[in-house]
């Protein structure tokens, strides 16, 4: 039997890369989630029924006025109860709190009051809450000016913009992938968490970085200058820097590819340099004949480029869990390369009358154990 899974809020930045990540596992089967469920007791009844586990992502982090906040994520809190309650339902809730829960702000006191909700709940209905308190998170698809100061850096230095330091001090962060895989270990009661009351469990998870925020932003200007400038890809051998280029990559915008390498030419023919790289990785080429795909896949971690250097190709992409594709146009008369977002389903297609010749950099060695390659088609 699978276990079915539910996420509020799946469409925010946690619950996309949450219910992205569950979506690669074969023993889960995923409860859709809209919004608006929670504004239709029948539906949002009928959600909680099929659920085994509910992870509640749903929550208001910005608004002008601070009860606005309060009364919001409190109403959400009480919403989900209710749908329990009526249906006699006793999923396991994983509630995201947040380190603001101590301090004196209405967003944290509706973390604070919707936690002690679900462990009322919990005790007099006999379900489960498990409460994770989360750090700053960053990643990509974060929402400038929202989710995190490094989502408006990021955006901000790759359109070209400067940012501005407020406070320079020194900030704890998680990176995406680590808060999902802490996510899916509680989910799958792989780890230790804290007894707060009857059926009531807590786990605090601590940032894995402290950096400056002025780190942060030089770190980020220099893939700018380097990674957009001049195509270089940086050292990717630490986890943060790694996790920081990844993020930084996902707000390049749209228009920036296909970039069009020098082309060096004399009487023994032509030299183009494909990638240069601090860091290491794999270098291979494919030859395509003509109205053949390849590819249509994607990866979570790893960094890749396509160097079209002979005949006439598309190259598409697709964020994973939207529609909307990104074409380009490649032609070998005048060498060129896109690279892959994470994230992103690609293909490549040879759409010449002869025969297509690219050549590919990624920044890991291929390994059948852990290939990182999901197939979708674009």
């Amino acid at each position: 039997m699978k276990l079915k899974v539910g996420v509020t809020g799946q469409a925010g930045f946690v619950g996309y890369h949450l219910f992205r990540t569950l979506f690669l596992r074969d023993d889960i089967e995923l409860i859709p989630f809209e919004r608006n469920y929670f504004e239709h007791q029948q539906r949002l009844g009928d959600f909680v029924e099929k659920c085994d586990v509910i992870v509640h992502l749903a929550a208001m982090n910005r608004h002008e006025d601070p009860q606005v906040i309060y009364d919001t994520n409190l109403r959400l809190v009480s919403n989900l109860i209710a749908a329990c309650t009526s249906r006699n339902a006793r999923p396991h809730i994983l509630f995201s709190s947040s380190s603001q829960e101590e301090k004196d702000n209405l967003y944290g006191k509706s973390k604070k009051d919707g936690k002690l909700k679900f462990i009322d709940w919990a005790k007099d209905n006999g379900g489960k809450v498990t409460s994770l308190t989360i750090p700053n998170v960053f990643g990509p698809f974060g929402k400038p000016n929202y989710n995190s100061v490094v989502a408006t850096f990021c955006y901000k230095i790759a359109h070209g913009e400067e940012p501005t330091i407020i406070n320079d001090g020194e900030v704890g962060l998680i990176y995406i992938n680590d808060l999902v895989a802490l996510f899916i270990s509680v989910i799958d009661e792989k780890i230790k968490t804290a007894s707060i009351g009857q059926n009531s469990y807590e786990m605090v998870i601590e940032p894995n970085t402290f950096i400056k925020v002025s780190t942060i932003l030089k770190l980020l200007k220099q893939y700018k200058e380097d990674y957009m400038g001049n195509g270089v890809f940086p050292n990717l051998e630490k986890p943060f820097e790694k996790a920081l280029f990844n993020t930084f990559r996902c707000y390049v915008p749209v228009n920036h590819y296909p970039v069009k390498y020098v082309k060096h030419t004399d009487k023994r023919g032509s030299f183009v340099e494909i990638a240069r790289t601090e860091t290491s990785g794999q270098f291979s080429f494919s030859t395509t004949v003509p109205s053949i795909t390849r590819g249509n896949h994607y990866h979570t971690r790893k960094a890749e480029r396509f160097a079209v250097i002979s005949g006439k190709a598309l190259i598409q992409l697709r964020k994973i869990g939207t529609s909307e594709v990104v074409d380009y146009y490649l032609d070998g008369d005048e060498p060129a390369y896109v690279d892959m977002p994470i994230w992103h389903t690609h293909n490549i297609k040879n759409i010449g009358d002869t025969e297509l010749i690219t050549l590919f950099w990624i920044n890991e060695p291929y390994n059948s154990e852990d290939a990182d390659t999901y197939f979708e088609n674009v």
